[in-house]
């Protein structure tokens, strides 16, 4: 079945609490998740950062929320058990507990400091994931609309622009020496692209054979055959293929099999290193997510 949301699971976590025993998170987790029957695959589905399971991540939350509203309360690291107000709402048999149930506490109000319009509350309501993962989703949409107007402006692009913006990526992407190196190292327009060798690093201890193509069709295996081919015309064992568009299935597949070091970057791809190394965009803000370091809070 499908991930619970994290207002779903604040119920069950009380009442899995409510033996008055002390828990951890992690039991915590493993109850939830047999609760609703997970499958091992929806049990290790991460966030879009990957750095987190998000069962693990919603389990947390409901725990937070249920611990701002007084239910539940800390008592070591990772450990928790029920307060006699989180016994209290369990002795009233309460159909689901959410965040709008939670809102007859003054101490969540104050953790919540509502002060929006009711429309905005009936909203916030209804939404099933955690404030992380809304982060997390909503940065996800920002760089995939980036992503794609990027393309889009590289691919209008002209040659010679093309040109300087592929070397100035593997320039901070770390190959190439200097950018003056770089210009020379490559430096060679042709139908609609650029092909020439490049450092590998900046002691120039082995090179990598460069092709890029501003193009709209697919690219296919012939393209990559002949680009292999010059490979091994120029002695060269390392090479990247760069295409604003795609590959076809058959070109992904061809350099599994060939002996040579050949990298596929489609346009995505080439936006998305665009957007991680700082290439034709530029920073707005930054936003430092913290949490509480119970370490610094643990007496001797």
């Amino acid at each position: 079945m499908p991930i619970p949301d994290y207002q779903s699971i604040m119920l069950p976590l009380l009442k899995f609490a409510g033996d008055k025993n002390e828990h951890s998170i992690r039991e915590a987790i493993e109850h939830i998740a047999n609760i609703f029957n997970l499958s091992e695959e929806e049990r290790r589905e991460v966030l879009p950062s990957g750095q987190q399971y998000i069962i693990d991540n919603r389990v947390g939350w409901a725990r937070t929320y249920l611990k701002k509203a007084g239910l539940l309360e800390t008592t070591k690291r990772s450990y928790f058990k029920i307060t006699d107000l989180g016994l209290e709402v369990l002795h009233k048999n309460p159909k689901e507990i959410n965040v709008k149930f939670l809102e007859q506490f003054p101490q969540f109000i104050e953790f919540r400091n509502l002060r929006k319009e009711k429309e905005e509350e009936k909203e916030e309501e209804n939404l099933t994931q955690t404030p992380q993962e809304l982060l997390e989703y909503g940065y996800q949409r920002i760089k995939k609309d980036l992503t794609s107007e990027l393309l889009n402006l590289v691919r209008k692009a002209s040659p010679r622009f093309f040109e300087k913006l592929v070397v100035e990526l593997l320039i901070k992407m770390g190959y190439g020496g200097s950018l003056k190196d770089a210009g020379k190292a490559i430096g060679q327009s042709g139908d609609g692209g650029i092909d020439g060798i490049i450092k590998e690093d900046k002691l120039g201890l082995d090179v990598i054979y460069i092709q890029a193509k501003r193009w709209e069709n697919v690219v296919g295996s012939k393209e990559v055959r002949n680009f292999v081919g010059s490979l091994a015309g120029q002695k060269a064992n390392k090479g990247v293929f760069i295409a604003t568009s795609s590959f076809t299935k058959d070109a992904l597949e061809y350099v599994k099999t060939i002996p040579h070091k050949v990298i596929l970057i489609d346009g995505e791809m080439l936006a998305q290193l665009m957007i991680e190394n700082d290439v034709g965009v530029s920073k707005i803000t930054s936003y430092d997510i913290k949490k509480i370091d119970s370490d610094y809070f643990e007496e001797e």
